[in-house]
């Protein structure tokens, strides 16, 4: 386990201490953007429902401006999936390939997110990590519920690692998301481990959506930041429409007996995040299960904040994390 951020190493870190992982305060960055935020949610977004929410979030990335990071090219595919074909948007870095390759799974509590709402954060990694990124947009709830993401993304997978024409691939190949997309990770890292599917070298879990349970310090203390105790319960209700499936470690993969074998991994979390205690468990247990883990925890942010990156927004500890995780995926490619 190697530890960055400004957390201490989870191992050393007991369930009822969750505050060493906090500051005394959520960073004045983030707390301008969520009063920004604030303004343009009058209502809960289980009030709003899907179609409603989704609008929201579309016209608040609509009011930010936006200076993208130059990347060698991007372009839209589909690609078989279980069901229907999937959308990908692929990034390219600006040099001479071939590449390594970083499937990437967006946010948005398996409701929420699209290719677009997080376009700018896969530009950003991209250039960081040196990485071509593959975007994928997996069927989400509560028109597709679990296990339908599941099987999307693992099959985004799987054909990234089945060397594509669409892809200038040298054979390396991640997994990596944020929130529910980290958690759709996690799960693609544990299904290839078990299925004897795409040799993957690396994923990355940023706050993922894994091992959250309500009795968490973290769930006490910090719903209501970003996330909400009813956006929380919404999520889970679209997504997983039975308590059953929510015990399937294949939706928490927290709840596998043996995580050995699933690639080594690079886990973020944020000080005033609801999930953060389910992301310190998770690293806990890879760690356990004889996984090389470097844990990333930012201790003044909030739920969400490595794609608070537009200009409007501007908060310098998510630029500063996507360069984080982009030097692990160099250092785990061995790119100079």
């Amino acid at each position: 386990m190697t530890t960055d951020g400004d957390g201490p190493d989870p191992t050393a870190t007991d369930d009822r201490s969750g505050s060493k992982l906090e500051a005394d305060a959520p960073h004045p960055d983030v707390e301008r953007v969520m009063a920004q935020r604030d303004r343009f949610r009058p209502l809960p977004l289980s009030t709003l429902g899907a179609r409603g929410a989704r609008l929201l979030t579309r016209v608040g990335r609509w009011l930010q401006e936006s200076d993208p990071p130059a990347v060698g090219a991007t372009s839209d595919h589909s690609i078989p999936g279980p069901a229907d074909d999937i959308d990908v948007r692929t990034y390219r870095p600006d040099r001479a390939g071939p590449y390594p390759t970083v499937v990437y799974y967006h946010g948005g509590g398996y409701v929420l997110g699209n290719l677009d709402s997080h376009d700018l954060f896969c530009r950003h990694l991209c250039v960081e990590s040196d990485c071509e990124v593959v975007s994928v947009a997996y069927r989400r709830a509560p028109e597709h519920p679990f296990p339908a993401a599941v099987e999307d993304a693992y099959a985004a997978a799987e054909w990234a690692a089945s060397g594509p024409e669409a892809l200038d691939a040298d054979g390396q190949l991640a997994v990596a998301g944020d929130s529910a997309g980290g958690g759709l990770a996690a799960v693609v890292s544990l299904m290839a481990a078990e299925r004897d599917g795409p040799d993957l070298d690396y994923q990355v879990l940023v706050y993922p959506d894994t091992g959250a349970r309500e009795d968490q310090p973290s769930m006490r203390e910090h719903t209501g930041l970003i996330l909400t105790e009813d956006d929380l319960e919404w999520f889970r209700d679209c997504y997983y429409r039975s308590e059953i499936h929510q015990r399937n470690p294949y939706a928490d993969p927290s709840r596998a007996c043996d995580l050995a074998g699933v690639p080594p991994a690079t886990v973020v979390t944020a000080g005033f995040d609801p999930l953060r205690d389910g992301g310190v468990a998770y690293a806990r247990q890879l760690v356990g299960d004889g996984v090389s883990v470097r844990f990333r925890n930012y201790s003044e942010m909030v739920h969400g904040f490595v794609t608070m990156l537009s200009e409007t927004e501007d908060v310098d500890r998510a630029t500063e994390a996507v360069a984080d995780i982009g030097a692990d995926l160099r250092d785990a490619f061995d790119l100079e």
